[in-house]
């Protein structure tokens, strides 16, 4: 079976930034080991497989090691491939996923808006081996929803820590967020999963939805401007709308092919 497929960097505007996400469109689902094996053989931090309907399309998304309730990044990628490449009609893209419902994506000029649910994360104490496994630094705070959140007094400490990350794979949680007021934005982050075989993720939707009602309280605005500090970078501009979090970026098309499985 030939089937299409695409590459593109997500929240960036250059080539080589941002969160590049593998993107198939397919007129049915394959079996699930098929599209784990396909994203196991991209190995990019996710792969998108989409089916269109009648209203809008199925989306799903996998790591290299499991099928994940929920990926910005990756929504991103398709709605720009869906958009640029496949030459959908308007500026709105609906998305029916398994575990969180109705995902709306939003073209205006040359930036996509993702409308994800607000995650808040609450108070909690670190688990054993944590802090450690982030090179021992102490954080102001720690917090979870999915994902453990440890918050820091600046940006230099987040782009310092060094993550053991045969260490953090053994924590209790698909990812780990880090982040910290910012010098020129209103927050910074990154994000660490290596139980999900992705030692860092360049930029990371679902992370923010957690950051974004964080920083809103803290901060006391809603509408806030970030940038996830990963080697490649990315920015986005996100809003707090009640149970919602927008989240806009820019995307670049990579590449385009065809695969045979």
């Amino acid at each position: 079976m030939k089937l299409p497929i695409y590459q593109a960097d997500a929240f960036t505007d250059k080539l080589f930034g941002g969160n590049p996400a593998a993107v198939c469109p397919l007129d049915e689902w394959l079996p699930d080991e098929v599209m784990q094996n396909i994203a196991l053989e991209n190995n990019l931090a996710e792969t998108a497989f989409f089916v269109k309907k009648d209203t809008g399309y199925m989306l799903r998304w996998f790591t290299p090691e499991l099928e994940i309730d929920l990926c910005g990044h990756a929504t991103l990628a398709t709605s720009h491939i869906i958009f640029t490449e496949l030459g959908h009609d308007g500026d709105t893209i609906h998305f029916d996923t398994k575990q969180v419902g109705t995902l709306t994506v939003t073209r205006t000029g040359d930036k996509y808006t993702l409308d994800f649910p607000s995650r808040p994360p609450i108070a909690v104490d670190a688990p054993e081996g944590l802090l450690a496994s982030l090179g021992g630094k102490t954080p102001k705070s720690i917090w979870r929803s999915r994902d453990y959140m440890l918050v820091y007094e600046k940006e230099e400490d987040i782009a310092e820590l060094t993550p053991n990350h045969a260490a953090l794979s053994k924590i209790d949680t698909i990812g780990v967020i880090v982040t910290a007021p910012g010098n020129e934005v209103d927050f910074v982050s990154r994000f660490f999963a290596p139980a999900a075989s992705v030692p860092e993720d360049p930029v990371t939707g679902s992370a923010h939805c957690n950051l974004i009602p964080y920083w809103a309280e803290k901060l006391g605005k809603t509408k806030l401007h970030a940038y996830q500090i990963s080697p490649r970078k990315g920015e986005l501009w996100c809003e707090l709308k009640g149970d919602r979090v927008l989240m806009s970026g820019k995307a670049v098309t990579y590449m385009k092919g065809e695969i045979y499985v």
